[in-house]
């Protein structure tokens, strides 16, 4: 079935108070900014949100913590963004924090279908409280469960009218597995061509996956932290 097209804030509409949601991307790169910014508009609160990591203070997830619209976050660390650490420090958000590798395979793992696997990450450490742990061929292993979602928010470069998905470079960070773990995957994307016009050798996320497509309409592909060279840093002769 041909995915629907629909503006970004026609698509968030449907994402209720409580909803837990996928964000695609790492740092600023690939994150579905247009999405973001509906959902802001749009006012669900109490979400749990499964992101890598939440980006900077006044962009991306940022703009959804200082509305207050999140209530527990789930991802690998708090990064540059201060307004995430205030409100873990001051208990202002609950916070799960998972290793990384961890936290991906997770994802993967609830699209596969596997319910549960082990790994040797974690044991020992906070990570394994409260887990299952089991030995196999000598070595320790903690068990993890699949993460899934309500709902996955992801960005794509170009997706077709059948929902088919290419990808640019990382962005592919993390989008194409929320994009199989959730029950309902909004894509939105730079440009939506006509069904076969994408290369089936590059399609990365089957249409099967993705149950609304949006066309992005601003983006400003910010970069979460610049380094410079002398001969380059602004005010240096």
């Amino acid at each position: 079935m041909p995915a629907r097209i629909q503006s970004a804030d026609e698509a968030v509409a449907q994402i209720p108070d409580g909803a837990s949601i996928m964000l695609g991307g790492f740092g600023l790169c690939g994150i579905p900014e247009n999405l973001i910014k509906a959902l802001v508009r749009h006012g669900a609160r109490d979400l749990t949100v499964i992101s890598n990591n939440a980006g900077v203070a006044d962009y991306g997830i940022g703009l959804l913590l200082a509305n207050q619209q999140v209530r527990k976050m789930i991802g690998t660390y708090v990064g540059e963004n201060p307004l995430l650490e205030s409100l873990i420090l001051n208990k202002g958000i609950d916070i799960e924090l998972v290793p990384q590798g961890t936290f991906a395979e997770r994802i993967r793992a609830a699209g596969a279908g596997i319910p549960a696997f082990f790994t040797p990450t974690g044991v020992g450490t906070v990570v394994a409280e409260g887990k299952e742990t089991h030995e196999f061929d000598g070595r320790e292993y903690v068990m993890e469960r699949a993460l899934a979602a309500d709902f996955a928010l992801v960005k794509a470069y170009h997706g077709d009218h059948a929902g088919n998905l290419i990808y640019r470079r990382t962005s592919r960070n993390f989008n194409p597995m929320m994009a199989t773990a959730a029950k309902i995957t909004i894509a939105e994307v730079e440009a939506i061509v006509a069904a076969g016009a994408l290369d089936p050798e590059a399609v990365v996320t089957p249409g099967i996956f993705v149950n609304v497509l949006v066309r992005g309409e601003v983006y400003e592909k910010r970069i979460e932290k610049r380094t410079y060279r002398a001969a380059d840093r602004p005010g240096v002769a």
